[in-house]
């Protein structure tokens, strides 16, 4: 299908210089940039991970007044036996 666009100058200096670096004509630089651009419109914004905390996050850490020694034997107790 046949169309006119009003593209700025600068931007079309850009695409025809990307076109002739690689050897593609420019309506396959047109068409590669709007296939990406519409991809992008359909693509997740944010990914955002679901809160699985679980206790009051307001406690105090149980675990702050250990010293490095006992955190350690904290964490690995069950690999020490």
């Amino acid at each position: 299908m046949k169309t006119t666009l009003d593209i700025k100058d600068e931007l079309l200096i850009r695409a025809k210089s990307l076109a002739k670096r690689s050897g593609k004509p420019l309506r396959a630089v047109v068409e590669d940039s709007l296939r990406l651009a519409l991809a992008q419109e359909n693509a997740p914004t944010e990914y955002r991970l679901r809160d699985l905390s679980y206790g009051n996050p307001d406690a105090a850490d149980p675990l702050e007044s250990l010293s490095w020694q006992d955190l350690r034997k904290e964490i690995y107790r069950d690999w020490d036996n």
